[in-house]
């Protein structure tokens, strides 16, 4: 059965306020939508299954939803661990979050890769995210927190506090496979940290990082929120391009501050190489079928998920058609909603591998469908 998709006209309530990096994936601006799609629905656990920056589940968790945070991303797990298992008042993180700005930067390993000179020759200078005299603090930052006696949720609100400032100083188009040639004007601004928007959490939110098959694995939720990476249909395009753990590595090695060994014009880490860090979901490849490895996996994950509903988002940029979307959705359950929201593209958007979904006025389209599963 063919659903039309239908234009969101309804009254849309503002979203709680919530934090996040830039991002490939943020969906700040879907945020209002995703909880009108569900607020009439007879809910109380929801699983958030490709959690990213955790705004979803942050505006989940506070609009007393029981959140299950998960993703397969060490530092999307601290950003959870920050908001969804804060039971203090943000002020508890005053005094730490000053001591760490207080202290004298020095050049250490992030300097020496991952900082940069302001200098005439910058055009033939290596490009780099930071400049020094951040890469400098991040240093001095990161060894204090290391030092500190600090309690699991204490360092999980330090590393988030510190990412936080280190997106406001970048020198990037929003990820880490390649820095701007030319200073960014935010990253001659000084490193600072501010304790992040924390709230105090009164249900037993969960936070689950691994593959999205084992968080569902014996497990059931009365609504699963599903953002999956998209995959592409270009084959000549480097599959680095278009996966998550290449583009955000930096935050991996800050979160396990382990020096690794280190390739490559951006310094990517050793270990997010394309043959060892692939996700099933960003394939671009199809099966000896003909079938996209990447919707097989939607499809598998669907069936899976041992949930009432299920509220899938995906976008016009992605690998599937909508055709092949609402086929996989309705042979799962049934289609309750299928809702087209149009906003103004931002630089990642600018990304997409197909434009089967581009309407002819260019608009760059984002899809959430809502299913009851059989």
């Amino acid at each position: 059965m063919k659903e039309k998709l239908l234009t969101n006209t309804l009254s849309i309530p503002t979203p709680p306020p919530t934090q996040g990096i830039k991002y490939a994936g943020s969906k700040l601006k879907l945020l209002p939508h995703i909880l009108s799609c569900i607020a009439e629905l007879d809910v109380k656990t929801v699983l958030d299954g490709f959690s990213g920056t955790t705004r979803v589940s942050q505006a989940l968790a506070q609009r007393g939803f029981r959140t299950i945070s998960s993703d397969i991303a060490l530092w999307s797990e601290t950003f959870a661990k920050a908001y969804l298992l804060n039971t203090h008042h943000p002020s508890h993180f005053q005094a730490l979050i000053d001591h760490l700005n207080s202290l004298e930067g020095y050049a250490g390993w992030f300097t020496e890769h991952y900082g940069g000179e302001i200098a005439l020759h910058q055009k033939t200078a290596p490009k780099r995210p930071f400049q020094r005299k951040n890469a400098m603090k991040l240093d001095a930052v990161r060894d204090e927190i290391e030092r500190l006696n600090l309690s699991d949720h204490e360092k999980a609100v330090a590393l988030t506090s510190l990412i936080l400032a280190l997106d406001n100083v970048d020198s990037t188009l929003g990820h880490y496979a390649s820095y701007l040639a030319d200073w960014s004007p935010r990253s001659n601004n000084n490193l600072r940290l501010v304790v992040p928007k924390l709230f105090i959490n009164t249900d037993e939110h969960e936070v689950v990082r691994g593959d999205i098959f084992d968080t569902i694995q014996n497990r059931t939720f009365d609504l699963a929120y599903f953002d999956p990476p998209y995959g592409s249909h270009n084959t000549k395009m480097p599959p680095s391009r278009i996966r998550y753990n290449s583009y955000y590595h930096l935050w991996t090695t800050v979160i396990l501050d382990d020096k690794p060994p280190i390739f490559g014009k951006a310094n990517r880490r050793e270990d997010s190489r394309d043959e060892i860090a692939a996700s099933v979901f960003e394939e671009f490849r199809s099966d000896e079928n003909g079938q996209s490895i990447a919707m097989q996996a939607i499809k598998r994950l669907i069936a899976e998920t041992n949930a009432r509903y299920i509220l899938l988002s995906y976008s016009s940029g992605g690998r599937a058609t909508r055709e092949e979307l609402t086929d996989i959705l309705t042979s799962g359950g049934k289609l309750l909603k299928a809702e087209e929201i149009n906003y103004k593209k931002n630089v990642m958007g600018e990304m997409r591998w197909t434009n089967e979904w581009i309407t002819s006025d260019g608009k760059y389209c984002e899809y959430l469908f809502l299913l009851e599963k059989r």
